[in-house]
Protein backbone atom coordinates (compact mmCIF):
# COMPACT_ATOMS: atom_id res chain seq x y z
CA UNK A 1 0.00 0.00 0.00
CA UNK A 2 1.31 3.44 -0.93
CA UNK A 3 2.16 5.94 1.81
CA UNK A 4 1.93 8.99 -0.46
CA UNK A 5 -0.51 10.93 -2.62
CA UNK A 6 0.23 12.78 -5.84
CA UNK A 7 0.71 16.54 -5.15
CA UNK A 8 -0.34 17.27 -8.73
CA UNK A 9 -3.92 16.24 -8.03
CA UNK A 10 -6.30 19.13 -7.31
CA UNK A 11 -7.31 18.02 -3.83
CA UNK A 12 -3.79 17.21 -2.60
CA UNK A 13 -2.26 20.39 -4.04
CA UNK A 14 -4.93 22.50 -2.38
CA UNK A 15 -4.53 20.62 0.91
CA UNK A 16 -0.79 21.38 0.96
CA UNK A 17 -0.62 24.89 -0.50
CA UNK A 18 -4.17 26.16 0.04
CA UNK A 19 -4.07 25.88 3.82
CA UNK A 20 -0.44 26.57 4.79
CA UNK A 21 0.87 29.99 3.82
CA UNK A 22 4.53 29.33 4.68
CA UNK A 23 4.68 26.38 2.26
CA UNK A 24 3.11 28.38 -0.55
CA UNK A 25 5.48 31.31 0.05
CA UNK A 26 8.49 29.02 -0.30
CA UNK A 27 6.98 27.37 -3.38
CA UNK A 28 6.16 30.65 -5.17
CA UNK A 29 9.46 32.33 -4.31
CA UNK A 30 11.24 29.41 -5.96
CA UNK A 31 9.11 29.39 -9.14
CA UNK A 32 8.10 32.96 -9.98
CA UNK A 33 10.52 35.32 -11.81
CA UNK A 34 10.83 37.69 -8.86
CA UNK A 35 13.77 40.08 -8.30
CA UNK A 36 16.15 39.34 -5.44
CA UNK A 37 14.73 42.26 -3.44
CA UNK A 38 11.14 41.38 -4.30
CA UNK A 39 10.57 37.98 -2.72
CA UNK A 40 7.22 37.25 -1.11
CA UNK A 41 7.10 37.89 2.63
CA UNK A 42 3.40 37.36 3.28
CA UNK A 43 0.25 36.37 1.43
CA UNK A 44 -3.49 36.13 1.87
CA UNK A 45 -5.83 33.69 0.17
CA UNK A 46 -8.40 35.41 -2.01
CA UNK A 47 -12.05 34.60 -1.24
CA UNK A 48 -13.79 32.06 -3.42
CA UNK A 49 -16.26 34.73 -4.54
CA UNK A 50 -13.53 36.11 -6.80
CA UNK A 51 -13.37 32.87 -8.77
CA UNK A 52 -15.39 33.06 -12.03
CA UNK A 53 -18.74 31.33 -11.93
CA UNK A 54 -18.21 29.24 -15.06
CA UNK A 55 -16.24 26.23 -13.76
CA UNK A 56 -15.89 24.53 -17.15
CA UNK A 57 -13.82 27.48 -18.36
CA UNK A 58 -11.40 27.62 -15.51
CA UNK A 59 -10.20 25.40 -12.71
CA UNK A 60 -8.28 27.43 -10.16
CA UNK A 61 -6.28 25.65 -7.51
CA UNK A 62 -5.24 28.62 -5.37
CA UNK A 63 -5.49 32.40 -5.78
CA UNK A 64 -3.44 34.58 -3.42
CA UNK A 65 -2.56 38.24 -2.83
CA UNK A 66 1.16 38.51 -2.10
CA UNK A 67 3.23 41.23 -0.41
CA UNK A 68 6.93 41.36 -1.24
CA UNK A 69 9.96 42.62 0.68
CA UNK A 70 9.40 46.17 -0.57
CA UNK A 71 5.77 46.24 0.50
CA UNK A 72 4.56 45.88 -3.09
CA UNK A 73 1.44 43.82 -3.68
CA UNK A 74 0.67 41.42 -6.53
CA UNK A 75 -1.71 38.55 -7.16
CA UNK A 76 -0.80 35.01 -8.17
CA UNK A 77 -3.40 32.83 -9.87
CA UNK A 78 -2.41 29.15 -10.00
CA UNK A 79 -3.71 26.26 -12.02
CA UNK A 80 -2.74 22.68 -12.66
CA UNK A 81 -3.93 22.24 -16.21
CA UNK A 82 -3.80 18.99 -18.17
CA UNK A 83 -6.15 19.68 -21.07
CA UNK A 84 -5.93 21.58 -24.33
CA UNK A 85 -6.39 25.36 -24.46
CA UNK A 86 -4.51 25.76 -21.17
CA UNK A 87 -3.01 29.08 -22.31
CA UNK A 88 -6.46 30.46 -23.01
CA UNK A 89 -7.66 29.18 -19.64
CA UNK A 90 -4.72 30.80 -17.87
CA UNK A 91 -5.28 34.08 -19.73
CA UNK A 92 -8.94 33.95 -18.76
CA UNK A 93 -8.20 33.23 -15.11
CA UNK A 94 -5.44 35.80 -14.70
CA UNK A 95 -7.49 38.45 -16.52
CA UNK A 96 -10.42 37.77 -14.21
CA UNK A 97 -8.12 38.14 -11.20
CA UNK A 98 -6.90 41.46 -12.63
CA UNK A 99 -10.36 42.83 -13.42
CA UNK A 100 -12.03 41.77 -10.19
CA UNK A 101 -9.68 43.94 -8.14
CA UNK A 102 -11.77 47.03 -8.84
CA UNK A 103 -15.30 47.91 -7.88
CA UNK A 104 -17.34 50.38 -9.91
CA UNK A 105 -15.85 53.84 -9.56
CA UNK A 106 -12.44 52.66 -8.30
CA UNK A 107 -9.35 54.21 -9.86
CA UNK A 108 -7.17 52.19 -12.22
CA UNK A 109 -4.11 53.15 -10.18
CA UNK A 110 -5.31 50.72 -7.51
CA UNK A 111 -4.74 47.74 -9.82
CA UNK A 112 -1.97 45.37 -8.79
CA UNK A 113 0.07 43.08 -11.09
CA UNK A 114 -1.08 39.51 -11.61
CA UNK A 115 1.07 36.43 -12.22
CA UNK A 116 -0.50 33.37 -13.79
CA UNK A 117 1.34 30.16 -12.83
CA UNK A 118 0.54 26.97 -14.73
CA UNK A 119 2.01 23.59 -13.76
CA UNK A 120 1.64 21.32 -16.77
CA UNK A 121 1.72 17.54 -16.91
CA UNK A 122 2.08 17.59 -20.69
CA UNK A 123 4.49 19.31 -23.07
CA UNK A 124 3.20 22.09 -25.31
CA UNK A 125 6.38 23.57 -26.79
CA UNK A 126 7.81 20.79 -28.92
CA UNK A 127 10.49 23.02 -30.44
CA UNK A 128 12.31 23.70 -27.18
CA UNK A 129 13.92 21.60 -24.46
CA UNK A 130 13.30 24.30 -21.87
CA UNK A 131 10.73 23.45 -19.21
CA UNK A 132 10.30 27.00 -17.86
CA UNK A 133 8.41 29.54 -19.98
CA UNK A 134 7.95 33.18 -18.92
CA UNK A 135 5.56 35.40 -20.90
CA UNK A 136 4.99 39.16 -20.71
CA UNK A 137 3.08 41.77 -22.71
CA UNK A 138 5.80 43.57 -24.69
CA UNK A 139 6.23 45.82 -27.70
CA UNK A 140 6.96 43.58 -30.69
CA UNK A 141 9.62 45.90 -32.12
CA UNK A 142 11.09 46.89 -28.76
CA UNK A 143 10.62 43.98 -26.31
CA UNK A 144 12.23 45.96 -23.49
CA UNK A 145 9.07 48.09 -23.45
CA UNK A 146 6.52 46.25 -21.38
CA UNK A 147 2.87 46.78 -20.44
CA UNK A 148 2.81 46.03 -16.74
CA UNK A 149 0.01 44.06 -15.20
CA UNK A 150 -0.01 40.48 -16.47
CA UNK A 151 2.76 37.91 -16.58
CA UNK A 152 2.58 34.16 -17.06
CA UNK A 153 4.82 31.25 -16.13
CA UNK A 154 4.23 27.81 -17.63
CA UNK A 155 6.24 24.88 -16.33
CA UNK A 156 6.33 21.67 -18.37
CA UNK A 157 6.97 19.05 -15.71
CA UNK A 158 7.77 16.19 -18.16
CA UNK A 159 10.75 18.19 -19.48
CA UNK A 160 12.11 18.92 -16.03
CA UNK A 161 15.53 17.29 -15.49
CA UNK A 162 17.13 18.18 -12.12
CA UNK A 163 20.71 17.53 -13.21
CA UNK A 164 20.66 20.29 -15.81
CA UNK A 165 19.40 23.09 -13.57
CA UNK A 166 21.49 22.86 -10.42
CA UNK A 167 21.92 26.62 -10.11
CA UNK A 168 18.46 27.15 -8.57
CA UNK A 169 18.43 24.57 -5.82
CA UNK A 170 15.15 25.43 -4.07
CA UNK A 171 13.29 25.62 -7.39
CA UNK A 172 14.73 22.27 -8.40
CA UNK A 173 13.77 20.61 -5.14
CA UNK A 174 10.19 21.90 -5.24
CA UNK A 175 9.84 20.73 -8.85
CA UNK A 176 11.27 17.35 -7.87
CA UNK A 177 8.59 17.17 -5.19
CA UNK A 178 5.91 17.95 -7.80
CA UNK A 179 7.39 15.53 -10.34
CA UNK A 180 8.58 12.56 -8.31
CA UNK A 181 6.07 12.05 -5.51
CA UNK A 182 3.02 9.97 -6.40
CA UNK A 183 1.03 6.91 -5.36
CA UNK A 184 3.92 4.61 -6.38
CA UNK A 185 6.47 6.36 -4.14
CA UNK A 186 7.93 4.12 -1.45
CA UNK A 187 10.78 6.27 -0.17
CA UNK A 188 11.65 9.96 -0.52
CA UNK A 189 15.14 11.25 -1.33
CA UNK A 190 16.88 12.74 1.70
CA UNK A 191 17.74 15.86 -0.31
CA UNK A 192 14.04 16.71 -0.50
CA UNK A 193 13.63 16.11 3.20
CA UNK A 194 16.56 18.45 3.97
CA UNK A 195 14.33 21.48 3.24
CA UNK A 196 11.90 21.94 6.18
CA UNK A 197 9.04 23.22 4.00
CA UNK A 198 9.35 20.37 1.51
CA UNK A 199 9.67 17.85 4.33
CA UNK A 200 6.40 19.16 5.79
CA UNK A 201 4.72 18.94 2.37
CA UNK A 202 5.92 15.33 2.01
CA UNK A 203 4.55 14.47 5.46
CA UNK A 204 1.20 16.03 4.56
Amino acid sequence: MSCYLNPRSDLVFKKIFGERKHLLISFLNSLLPLPEDGLIESLDYLPVEQIPTIPVLKRTIVDVKCTDQQGRIFICEMQIEWSSYFMERMLFGASQAYVRQLEKGDKYEYLKPVYGLGLLGQNFDHESDHFYHHYKIVNVEKPEREIKGLQFVFIELPKFKPSTHAEKKLQILWLRFMSEINEKTKTVDSELLSVPEIKEAVEL
